[in-house]
């Protein structure tokens, strides 16, 4: 008898291992599918490669910038303005400093406000909006939604204008700024998916097993909303990293003499068209990056669309 359930309990062990695997070996099929499709999409490939290499590039920037110290405090009159060059291969700035080094230390700000933005804004506003769908017609989504829609009815960049002047200019209150007038768009995205979702059966069957509402929000409904929610943050990276060149731009961002974007595209203006090279490499860098986060997005967005169907 006991030799019999030694035998039942190996067995048992055999199958739910065999199940590990057959899910490690599912999770790897799936993976090379959808790398296989995005990898046909050559826009989607250029904007992952574009963002892979901006990044590489942030993060190595003392390593890979020609001249790093030019992105300190630093001046070389006798270098200053000069047009591109082998030397200075974006030319220098009215002080001498090195723009293609300062342009590779302003992808390190541009990409800091994006990360830093999103990730305070994605989980308060999926959150929410969870709340809010799953309470669908209760107080709790009058009050939630109704909030949100006071912050949508403002256009962003005059929210984040408003709030980014009434504090002391610099990088962390520019992300204050974008942070406090974007988590609305995440809040109004998952309630208009969570809505949708709270009637499927799946939930119903959860309910009537008496699963608890954080089970049901984090463990049911909210893993049907990821592809949704990791397209619009890949998109959204671009449009972060515009609003706070933006703010950059009229002196309420990144403030001299750090590299950023936006200000150096401010500090330039004033010497176009004669010497061009100062606003229009820094302008040229903004666009790169903001590119490349919206053809990858493009190219999540379709990969997921077609993983449904």
């Amino acid at each position: 008898m006991a030799q019999q359930v030694n035998v039942e309990g190996f067995a048992s062990t055999m199958t739910r291992q065999q199940v590990r695997e057959l899910q490690r070996k599912n999770r790897r099929e799936n993976l090379g599918r959808a790398w296989y499709k995005f990898s046909r999409n050559p826009l989607s490939t250029i904007g992952g490669t574009t963002v892979v290499v901006v990044v590489l590039l942030a993060i190595f920037a003392p390593f890979v910038a020609p001249y790093p110290e030019h992105a300190k405090p630093f001046t070389d009159f006798a270098n200053a303005s000069r047009p591109p060059s082998w030397e200075y291969p974006f030319g220098t700035d009215e002080i001498g400093r090195d723009i293609l080094s300062r342009v590779i230390f302003g992808f390190r700000f541009s990409l800091s406000m994006g990360i830093v933005v999103l990730v305070i804004v994605v989980p308060v506003g999926v959150l929410l909006g969870l709340i809010a769908g799953y309470y669908q017609g209760t107080w709790i989504d009058t009050t939630v939604m109704r909030i949100t829609d006071i912050f949508l009815a403002v256009p962003p960049l005059i929210l984040a204008l408003a709030i980014a002047s009434v504090l002391e200019p610099n990088l962390f209150h520019s992300m204050i700024a974008i942070t406090l007038m974007w988590w609305p768009w995440y809040t109004r995205l998952v309630y208009g998916l969570a809505s949708a979702q709270r009637n499927e059966f799946y939930v119903a069957s959860a309910e009537t097993t008496g699963a608890g509402t954080p089970h049901i929000l984090f463990r049911e409904i909210l893993p049907n909303m990821v592809s949704p929610i990791f397209t619009k943050i890949s998109l959204d990276m671009g449009w972060v990293i515009i609003i706070g060149s933006m703010l950059s731009f009229v002196g309420l961002g990144v403030q001299p003499p750090r590299p950023g974007l936006g200000t150096m595209v401010a500090s330039g203006a004033k010497y176009l068209p004669d010497q061009w090279w100062i606003a229009i490499f820094p302008a040229l860098g903004i666009v790169v990056v903001v590119l490349g986060f919206n053809l990858l997005g493009d190219g999540l967005r379709d990969l997921f669309a077609a993983e449904e169907a």
